[in-house]
């Protein structure tokens, strides 16, 4: 079955920080393709970092890895965010994952939010003296 995401308009979906750290495969619907990378995700969506901005409105075809596996979903394409000489940054919003892949989704988010919680707070708590 076919995951709808849907967005809550009174609170945010948590966001991993990516920083172009992921690679991602980008299909249009004239079969364009372009390669980009990650910079932020969410269970709704994510940044894109391409080359050269994408219509918007375009639906197009997002894949990509996890540690839990390969995500692959539908996505519209929004208003470019910034364009630099060499690239630009386009948020888009999932519109169709399998259900698989919104799975895989969700569980490498809720690692690396995990991951993010508590990596900052392990390096902070220090053994009070006398234990």
């Amino acid at each position: 079955m076919t995951h709808f995401p849907q967005t809550a308009d009174n609170q945010r979906s948590p966001r991993v920080q990516l920083n172009g750290s992921v690679a991602a495969a980008v299909m249009a619907e004239g079969g364009q393709r372009a390669r980009a990378k990650l910079q932020c995700i969410s269970i709704n969506g994510g940044l894109l970092q391409l080359q050269h901005e994408l219509s918007t409105g375009d639906f197009v075809e997002i894949a990509f890895h996890t540690r839990s596996g390969a995500v692959h979903g539908m996505a519209e394409m929004l208003y470019p965010t910034r364009k630099f000489q060499s690239a630009c940054l386009q948020p888009f919003r999932f519109i169709a994952l399998a259900d698989d892949d919104h799975r895989k989704l969700r569980m490498a988010l809720d690692s690396a939010l995990d991951r993010s919680f508590l990596d900052p707070v392990s390096e902070q708590v220090q053994t009070p003296s006398g234990f």
